[in-house]
């Protein structure tokens, strides 16, 4: 098979949505579309990050007006105090060479020809002056600048007041924009876009071209780069000092250089490669964010916003289902590298996870073998249960009627080191199930590494049988979410919305007892729920979802985890039939979330399978975008992984969601949550999440830089996608 590489995202055929792609994914999936050809060569790729260059206050940064580079890639900066060259990230006073200084400035007797107000010139190449004015589009002749009239390729005129910005690119294409949008004159006449051609935003202020053909436009909220077809945009303080640009350049490597109210900015691409990238997360995972000897992780916090050199570490309510999709993540890359650094990654991740089932017994408030906690935290630390009673009490009382008000919530180990969370969650349970089986297949090697995993998994299978299929705690109740009892899915109507999710947990739990323990009986308990109990069928539908973008998030990465190990469990036969075919439909409906764990979870268990009912049999290969977007995805991920706000619900690309389609059943949606108009979510660059359990459809996402999130949702996907062949090293 041909070799085929990304390279540049933007200008690659693998992004243009072209028929070149088209084509090739035909061949990549073989005309039967039921079976994977062979990985895909990521290769090198442009990685953008973002640097800021601040000017004191001596240094006339008060007053900003140009931004200027020469041809020897000098960046030069003009204040009301003169002209500033940043070297060796200090601004000197110095004078702008003048080779620069003839070329900027539209000669004065053309100025005196006009009376409109000027915001932009440039040169065609054939050294006519072009000027974007209030008044309109002014070109250059004999001697004046007139007005130059503008018709798309129908004969019609388009609106050319206050127009922005004009420049020309190194093909000679002219640019110009103005409240309308973006209009380019290529050889074949003037094209013109708007937000229905995905155009992100329009309030501009300025243009510069650069290399490879990008041209790249200011406004006066962000940044917006358009490249063979393809729209990016950047916005908000993990890509700029403000949002909006007053000046704008790019260098003859192509880095684009800013002026804004906050200083200079610049975005750099540099080549790397997947791999590259995950070693970035790995380091940084290990030096700032896993806390506790034993290696808990989820996001740590900082004191100075955008900096790692004050990290505060603390415990989240879920550690246990971060750091199993974490250690799952290391199974998946020991299964391809077998580098044993790794190897002990993952090790540690499984001595952290069976720690919160040991932990949790003995002690002055012991709960039921093989109940596993939520998470740990130092009794070094002040006491977690001081004025806890009262809030669950407020919170039983006003917002959850079925919510845990007792103490402690936070029982003390029986060594007295540690505090551990109890009233574990049903999200935490699917955490380590996932977890578990892979490291059992993939990493696991010695007898005692094997009987380790399967006395983890035997004792947290038998509490759950022994307690009617549920999670009980110290307190002998069961948990908040720790329900699964036939009794309560099928007969209470307080767990009605749970029945399918809870069904599909519990199958799939039963079914990796039976993998990694080797003994039947657990398959027998999974028969009789079945038979008796219709779990099959619960289990068909797990969330009731009204089209894209509606259903809780969380639940939709719990459930991928239990169909992946249900399926990978499963042999032939009617049970495996129908969880095909819900994962299915439950991938269809997740698709435009261009979510990379999703898309190899799916097609790691559904590439060339089939179902069959009495019409026919089918095939259920993922088809389309799939492994377009989940590349997409992981090259997209910024090596900044604070907390940034991002803003996107003022764009002029977005389609908003209706109320039908909110994350609560029962209620509209009071966010404002959207797409693109190519039916997608915003890219991974619009968007900060700490885990794949955030909402994708939401357009706006707080945050001031505090924050700084685990690489874990790029590892995950990435070595899941290694494993199952989708993509090369």
């Amino acid at each position: 098979m041909k070799e085929w590489h990304l390279g540049n995202r933007a200008s690659s055929i693998f992004f243009q949505r072209s028929n070149q792609v088209t084509l090739f994914l035909i061949v990549l999936f073989m005309a039967s579309n039921t079976a994977f050809a062979e990985p895909f060569p990521v290769g090198k790729f442009p990685q953008e990050t973002s640097e800021f260059f601040p000017m004191k206050p001596q240094a006339g940064a008060d007053d900003f007006q140009s931004i200027e580079i020469t041809s020897t890639d000098q960046v030069f900066v003009e204040t009301r105090e003169g002209w500033f060259l940043l070297s060796e990230r200090q601004w000197l006073k110095k004078a702008l060479p003048r080779a620069i200084q003839k070329t900027r400035q539209i000669p004065r007797k053309l100025l005196l020809s006009t009376q409109a107000e000027l915001n932009q010139s440039t040169q065609l190449p054939d050294r006519r002056w072009l000027a974007a004015a209030n008044e309109g589009l002014l070109i250059e002749a004999e001697g004046e600048l007139v007005p130059w009239p503008v018709f798309d390729n129908k004969g019609r005129q388009w609106g050319t007041h206050d127009i922005r910005g004009v420049e020309v690119d190194q093909k000679g294409q002219i640019w110009f924009t103005s409240l309308a949008g973006v209009a380019c004159r290529t050889s074949k006449g003037w094209r013109f876009f708007e937000g229905k051609d995905g155009l992100p935003y329009n309030d501009f202020t300025r243009i510069a071209s650069g290399p490879d053909g990008e041209i790249w436009f200011g406004t006066h909220k962000g940044l917006i780069r358009y490249q063979d077809g393809r729209w990016d945009y950047r916005q908000g303080r993990r890509w700029l000092p403000d949002d909006e640009i007053m000046d704008l350049k790019v260098d003859s490597k192509g880095a684009v250089w800013v002026l804004t109210p906050e200083g200079i900015g610049c975005i750099r691409k540099d080549p790397i490669t997947l791999a590259e990238k995950a070693a970035f997360y790995e380091k940084e995972i290990q030096s700032s964010i896993k806390r506790t000897p034993l290696g808990y992780l989820s996001e740590v916090s900082v004191t100075t916003p955008g900096k790692k050199d004050h990290i505060h570490y603390h415990d989240s309510d879920n550690d246990g289902l971060w750091t199993s999709m974490y250690g799952a993540g290391e199974c998946f890359a020991y299964a391809v590298t077998k580098d044993p650094e790794t190897k002990e990654r993952a090790h540690q991740a499984f001595k952290a996870l069976r720690f919160l089932q040991t932990v949790t017994q003995e002690g002055s408030h012991p709960a039921p073998q093989g109940f596993v906690a939520r998470t740990i935290r130092s009794t070094k630390l002040p006491d977690p249960n001081d004025g806890r009673l009262k809030r669950d009490e407020e919170i039983q009382k006003n917002k959850d009627q079925l919510w845990k008000a007792y103490e402690p919530r936070w029982p003390v180990s029986a060594d007295g080191k540690w505090f551990w969370k109890s009233d574990t969650s049903s999200d935490e349970l699917d955490g380590h199930y996932f977890f578990y089986p892979l490291y059992y297949d993939l990493v696991a090697q010695t007898k005692k590494e094997k009987e380790e995993v399967r006395q983890v998994v035997r004792d947290l299978t038998d509490h759950l049988i022994a307690h009617g299929y549920n999670l009980v705690d110290h307190t002998g109740t069961v948990t908040r979410w720790g329900v699964y009892s036939p009794e309560a899915l099928n007969h209470d109507p307080d767990w009605w919305a749970e029945r399918g999710l809870k069904s599909l947990s519990m199958l799939s739990y039963l079914a990796v007892a039976a993998h990694v323990t080797g003994e039947s009986r657990y398959l027998e308990r999974q028969a009789e729920l079945i038979q008796n109990h219709a779990f099959d069928t619960n289990a068909l539908i797990y969330k009731i979802h009204r089209g894209i973008g509606s259903g809780n998030q969380s639940d939709d990465e719990m459930a991928f985890m239990c169909y992946y190990n249900l399926l990978r469990y499963t042999p032939e036969g009617p049970l495996r039939q129908k969880a095909l075919l819900s994962f299915y439909a439950s991938w269809l409906n997740e698709a435009p979330e261009m979510n990379p764990f999703f898309h190899f979870a799916y097609a790691g268990q559904a590439m060339g399978r089939e179902v069959s009912d009495p019409w026919g049999t089918h095939s259920i290969s993922p088809t389309g975008d799939w492994l377009v977007d989940s590349i997409e995805t992981l090259q997209g991920f910024s090596l900044n992984r604070f907390n940034w706000a991002c803003e996107n619900s003022h764009r002029i690309d977005i389609r908003s969601l209706p109320d039908q389609n909110s994350t609560d059943l029962l209620s509209s949606n009071p966010r404002q949550r959207g797409y693109r108009i190519n039916g997608k979510v915003l890219p991974v660059e619009n968007r900060h999440f700490n885990h794949w359990n955030t909402d994708p459809w939401q357009l706006d996402y707080g945050g001031s830089g505090n924050i700084l999130a685990s690489g874990t949702v790029f590892l995950l996907p990435y070595y899941m996608g290694l494993y199952h062949g989708f993509i090369a090293p």
